[in-house]
């Protein structure tokens, strides 16, 4: 009977099954790590019995496993092994381990200790990750400056990002639209966390955005206790900026806040040569000048997470933006017209710009123990973007015939940016899983714009009641999506569907108005392969995406960026629409990382912009001069297809290197509609990080940007050097930063056009070459950058809708 009864048990323990299930966080800032690996080892004899991958929220589940005890291993790049001995019985069948703090590895390196972190770049197959507290380059700059880093992104002169070519690249800010007012060279780089840029985004992403989305996340501690940082930098020619992050974690309850302060004062020059043939004359103009531009912004930012029971967190932020600019442009214009003698003038061109933004945003997490990987979360954000631009034209010094009166424009704005989001996703089992959302944005921007005339200099500006509008503006855009996840082995498969209407009406007073019903389905896929050795990936991915013109694009509201140039909408303009595809392999082994894509863009309906000579105006001017008009129409199709690396080695126990660039071959439309232009172009920045002392970091970094063709002409290339150094003080308790940007003054925007009756050559140079010197001071449990980054890691930070 003793034998019967210990036979049974044996059979019943063998055919039992149990779980082990967890989530694995990073111990110092609380925050998920993906794409871990958790291995399940028997003992004593150490067989594997199962491995799995942690999920993008750090979750992992190791379901089936026979009772009995072992030892859960988590391994994750650059961050120190951790095991934990579990027990599986008839009575505890399934062990939840909760959250699972990781330590980040220590490395000795010949008597110097280096602190594993994560580095400034990290490349994943489909986002790239800058961590900005780790780049050196980025003290005392804007989200602009760091990402000159990522390969294939160009920022221009103006804050202007592109990618591989493409302007249309769609801002967030913490997971939700960014403030349409948000400029990168606005933003100080020491509000900022990290910043995702995801190249070719899911079904779980907004559609709007043909070369990606750019995710600016900022800082918000977790850790117990007091914690952050102080930040004081000082910049050659009056620069300065500061900033202060702090939080405040007891228990259930996190308070964080920021506050920032820049004022920084650029000069640069320009030069300006036109030809241009109207009412049967040729007349050139030849422009040169002095730029001056003073830009101060004030920032301030409360928050407050409160997380009453281990699966239910709620977040409640408010930020307020103030952004000042005074740009002031002086000019000695020259204007010849067929044979006629030259006339010259002495220009001003005054620019005030008085904008603010309020930004309210709640968030509502839920989460479940008992099913790891499921997961509820509800927002809303209040955008409220408001103030004033003014531009004005005035001649100081020229012919007594000519006109010497002064003109200005005041652009009135208030725009209102509503959206709310739901976002589900529901685990079927530890390989399968469904997501599900609703969104809707919603804008709303009324405002007018006065032209005035000032007759004589110290005189009321007078209104020039036909050149004078209001206008409004109301875009909604309701949303909703699904995806379906599935592992099988090494195979994992992603696919969804997006579905999206855009209703919009323009009204501009009294010229007329427009309106748009626009309903659009965005398919995405993709199919990733982990293959066995050296930790290898391969994932190949496909989404419809498209650009919607934003409302200056599409309002017929001409604004004057001097008296011979201005910008007009098109109401006809209707969105252009792009297939993404990509390639990725990504391979690591020992201490390097290597990522190589191959992608490829095709848009149809391509929204371009156009300059031309307006005739009508330049007659009724009845001046020696011409006027432009720079425009939007949709041309033909756009094509870039090409290869992009990025490589991080070790190459001493000292120096590490950091290389990324693109290649590619761009097409676009010719202006007149009837051809293309392309040319190959591409992208490249090396980064060097050494660490000659324990305590001593230095970077040495260079980018390059190609020659690229635009529709009527070309880009010509830029190109320039950075360095900087940080020494880490008092115990780690401070650091002092030291850069210098464009060590050599080599950045200039060159730009080239071309059109009927029409060529433009425009050279710009900015104040580029800056020194600064910053000073930080850590509280509670901050540190400074270490001198040596860890190898790149998967990043948590993706976001909904």
């Amino acid at each position: 009977m003793l034998l019967f009864f210990g036979l049974f048990a044996g059979s019943a323990s063998a055919q039992m099954v149990g779980e082990v299930s967890g989530t694995l966080l990073d111990q110092s800032t609380r925050q998920p790590l993906p794409f871990a690996n958790v291995l399940l080892v028997r003992l004593p004899d150490s067989t594997l019995v199962g491995n799995t991958q942690t999920a993008d929220n750090g979750t992992f589940a190791l379901p089936n496993v026979p009772l009995g005890r072992y030892v859960v291993r988590a391994v994750a790049l650059g961050y120190q092994p951790a095991r934990r001995v579990v027990a599986l019985s008839l009575a505890t069948p399934a062990i939840r381990l909760g959250e699972w703090p990781v330590v980040p590895m220590v490395v000795q390196l010949d008597g110097v200790v280096v602190q594993g972190e994560k580095a400034v770049l990290v490349e994943d197959l489909d986002k790239k990750v800058i961590n900005v507290d780790k780049d050196l380059n980025s003290a005392g700059g804007t989200a602009a400056d760091v990402l000159q880093k990522v390969p294939s992104v160009a920022v221009d002169a103006n804050g202007q990002v592109s990618l591989r070519g493409n302007a249309d690249v769609t801002l967030y800010l913490d997971g939700k639209p960014a403030p349409s007012s948000l400029r990168l060279d606005q933003l100080p780089a020491s509000r900022l966390e990290t910043i995702e840029v995801i190249t070719n985004p899911g079904a779980r992403y907004s559609a709007q955005g043909t070369g990606g989305i750019i995710n600016l996340v900022q800082k918000k501690q977790r850790p117990d206790g007091w914690n952050g940082e102080a930040l004081a930098t000082v910049g050659t020619r009056d620069k300065y900026s500061a900033s202060l992050n702090l939080s405040r974690r007891v228990g259930k309850f996190n308070v964080f806040g920021s506050v920032d302060g820049l004022s920084n004062r650029f000069q640069g020059s320009s030069a300006l040569q036109q030809t241009a043939t109207a009412e049967g004359r040729t007349t050139s103009l030849d422009q040169a000048g002095r730029t001056a531009r003073h830009q101060t912004n004030k920032a301030l930012r409360l928050g407050a997470e409160y997380a009453w029971h281990p699966e239910h967190t709620l977040t409640l932020t408010t930020e307020f933006y103030k952004n000042d600019l005074r740009h002031a442009n002086d000019f000695t214009t020259r204007l010849t017209r067929g044979t006629d003698s030259t006339v010259t003038l002495q220009n001003q061109y005054p620019e005030t710009d008085d904008l603010y933004t309020l930004r309210f945003a709640g968030n509502y997490r839920r989460t479940w123990a008992a099913h790891p990987g499921r997961e509820l979360t509800a927002g809303a954000v209040y955008i409220l973007d408001g103030g004033t631009v003014t531009t004005a034209q005035r001649v100081l010094d020229g012919p007594a015939d000519y006109p010497q009166q002064a003109r200005r424009q005041v652009l009135d704005v208030t725009i209102h940016m509503p959206s709310a989001q739901l976002d589900y996703v529901h685990p079927l089992d530890d390989k399968r899983r469904w997501g599900a959302g609703l969104k809707t944005d919603v804008m709303l921007t009324p405002g007018t714009a006065e032209y005035g005339v000032q007759p004589v200099p110290g005189a009321e500006y007078i209104r020039q009641e036909a050149s004078s509008y209001r206008y409004h503006y109301r875009q909604v855009i309701p949303q909703a999506y699904g995806t379906y996840q599935q592992q099988a082995g090494r195979w994992d498969y992603q696919a969804g569907l997006r579905a999206e209407f855009t209703g919009l009406q323009a009204r501009v007073l009294p010229t007329g108005s427009t309106s748009q019903r626009i309903f659009n389905l965005f398919p995405s896929a993709t199919v990733a392969r982990r293959l066995p050795r050296h930790e290898q990936r391969l994932q190949l991915s496909y989404s419809r995406r498209l650009n919607r013109p934003n409302f200056l694009q599409i309002v017929a509201l001409p604004i004057y960026a001097d008296a011979r140039n201005y910008v007009v909408g098109n109401p006809a303009l209707r969105p252009e629409y792009v297939h993404v595809t990509e390639l990725g392999h990504q391979v690591a082994w020992k201490n390097t990382t290597l990522n190589t894509t191959l992608f490829g863009r095709f848009a149809n309906q391509a929204i371009q912009s156009l300059r031309t000579v307006d005739t009508l105006a330049t007659r009724l001017s009845g001046q020696p001069d011409f006027i432009t008009r720079t425009s939007y129409q949709n041309l033909g199709r756009t094509t870039s297809y090409g290869l992009e690396l990025s490589l991080t080695h070790p190459l001493t126990a000292w120096w590490k290197l950091v290389a990324n660039g693109s290649f590619y071959r761009n097409q676009v439309a010719d202006y007149t509609g009837s051809g293309t232009r392309a040319n190959f172009t591409g992208t490249a920045y090396l980064l060097n990080t050494f660490s000659p002392t324990k305590t001593l970091a230095v970077q040495l970094s260079g980018n390059y940007r190609a020659p690229l063709v635009v529709p009527q002409g070309r880009l010509l290339a830029v190109y320039g050097v950075d360095v900087a150094l940080r020494q880490r003080l008092f115990h780690d308790r401070a650091a002092l930063t030291l850069r210098v940007s464009d060590l050599f003054d080599t950045r200039r925007q060159y730009t080239r056009l071309a059109a009927a009756n029409l060529t433009t050559d425009l050279r710009t140079k900015y104040e580029t070459r800056v020194g600064y010197l910053g000073f930080t001071w850590f509280l509670g449990t901050n540190k400074p950058a270490s001198s040596i980054g860890n190898q790149p890691q998967g990043d948590s930070g993706g976001f909904g809708g």
